[in-house]
């Protein structure tokens, strides 16, 4: 059994199989930076991946937006983690929000944002950090560290290439412009734009039946996605042989296919 997280700027709940975190710091539009939620986003994942009951992790916003990324107020002061010379800026960089794209790189459960509003800076490469997106109009991106001078320290040209191909990326990230809803699900940034309303129904809906799929075989999934990113393919084959032997040596593979051949079985005699 693991224990309930006391989380500081975040809230965290769990239903069905399915977690969500909620990031609580609407003073700050959610800023990263200057908040515990980099603690509080890090410590979740974590603890997902060590919790037999999780099966998807949701991520979202509460208040006015999903994230503004970076507090520009401390850049401006150069206070918080922007303080200090390049030496100690780069070390707060690496103990610091770069502890996020790591972390949710190596989750082992599905992870859905739920982007509820602008999702600015290093707000929108959290969104892009998951392996779905669901906005609703009010939603809004921008890779916008140009426009501040800076770069996407937490690894945004990384994830934001992978999701729409490098030339759009690299157009997002030199002009640095806004992207609302129908141009982000153009883009292939969003799976879908609902209405504010129902955007957290339908990530959950969405959530629910991923979660409904059996546990352990989700988990390898989730782990030969990633891993298909960075492996050759007969090396990929080799390791999707691997897991499959675990699969059919499993417990819930010999229920999930028990069930179909039920569900055949009643199918036929009702038609």
């Amino acid at each position: 059994m693991i224990a309930p997280l006391e989380l500081q700027d975040a809230e965290l709940t769990l239903d069905n199989r399915v977690a969500t975190l909620t990031l609580r710091r609407d003073d700050v539009r959610n800023a990263l930076t200057g908040t515990h939620l980099i603690d509080d986003i890090v410590r979740t994942v974590e603890w997902a991946n060590l919790n037999p009951a999780v099966s998807v992790l949701v991520l979202t916003g509460a208040g006015a937006a999903f994230s503004a990324g970076g507090n520009v107020k401390d850049m401006a002061n150069r206070g918080g983690d922007f303080a200090g010379d390049v030496a100690e800026v780069e070390e707060r960089y690496r103990r610091g929000i770069q502890r996020i794209p790591l972390a949710l790189h190596k989750a082992e459960i599905p992870t859905i944002a739920a982007v509820n509003g602008p999702a600015i800076g290093a707000g929108f490469d959290l969104a892009c950090m998951c392996d779905l997106r669901i906005g609703s109009p009010r939603t809004v991106f921008g890779e916008t560290f140009l426009n501040l001078g800076i770069i996407p320290g937490d690894g945004g040209a990384w994830f934001l290439q992978r999701l729409i191909g490098y030339q759009r990326a690299a157009e997002l990230t030199l002009t640095g412009r806004l992207v609302k809803a129908e141009e982000a699900l153009a883009l292939g940034l969003l799976l879908e734009v609902v209405p504010e309303a129902e955007l957290l129904e339908r990530t959950h809906a969405l959530a629910r039946r991923i979660a409904g799929q059996p546990p352990k075989a989700l988990r390898l999934t989730k782990r030969l996605l990633k891993i298909a990113q960075r492996e050759n393919l007969p090396d990929f084959l080799d390791r999707c042989a691997g897991f499959q032997g675990m699969c059919h040596n499993s417990e819930e593979h010999l229920v999930a296919v028990s069930d179909f051949l039920a569900r055949q079985h009643s199918n036929g005699k009702s038609s």
